[in-house]
């Protein structure tokens, strides 16, 4: 293998990096047959690197916002990654956020950024009522699409800002899934390192 995984705007990603998120990731699913074995860690390899990728692109987006350059992380540490983060997010960015103070940031700030109006708060409240039901209801199993009453729901104005604060949430990732997606132009993968959904590779799989 080369000295690098990775080109980013020009600048190489070493492979050390690739190894320290393989080193503190365990593997998913543990192959025995030699040929599965051989395919896993390839594509472990492939996916690792995706990870520490999105941290250099953070860590360069970062420095151009004048975000505080974060603390770097022991190499020796475990990422605990959970099942809700990896279904909403994808592995590839969960453990990055898990793995990287500058992914973290970087997501903060376009979270921060984000507004919200109060009518589309109200209208997210309106479009899901069965969020918003209140525990007695909830206990007498009231329908909040069927014979719901008014009574039966917490009033707007008690869950309005966890609504802001969830819409902005929503707002914040996906502009970071729109900056990643645009950020991911200027790398240029060495062989062995590719994504692992690329199709130009045979055993490409779409992993996220």
């Amino acid at each position: 293998m080369s000295g690098h995984a990775a080109l980013v705007g020009g600048a190489a990603v070493p492979v050390e990096r690739v190894d320290t998120v393989l080193d503190a990731v365990p593997a998913r699913d543990p192959q025995t047959r030699p040929e599965a074995l051989a395919r896993a860690q390839r594509q472990r390899r492939r996916w690792a690197t995706q990870v520490v990728v999105v941290d250099e692109l953070a860590r360069r987006a970062c420095a151009e916002r004048g975000l505080a350059p974060p603390p770097e992380v022991s190499p020796a540490r475990v990422l605990a990654v959970s099942g809700t983060e990896v279904a909403d997010l994808g592995s590839i960015v969960a453990v990055a956020l898990a793995h990287s103070p500058a992914v973290r940031a970087l997501l903060a700030a376009l979270e921060a950024e984000q507004q919200v109006t109060q009518e589309a708060a109200r209208a997210y409240y309106d479009r899901n009522p069965d969020r918003f039901l209140t525990a007695e209801a909830l206990r007498r199993g009231v329908d909040p699409y069927g014979a719901a009453r008014p009574g039966d729901f917490v009033p707007f104005r008690d869950v309005r800002d966890e609504v802001v604060r969830e819409l902005r949430r929503a707002v914040g990732r996906q502009a970071f899934f729109d900056w990643l997606d645009g950020a991911r132009a200027a790398v240029e993968y060495a062989p062995g390192y590719e994504h692992p959904g690329d199709p130009s590779h045979p055993d490409h799989e779409h992993r996220h």
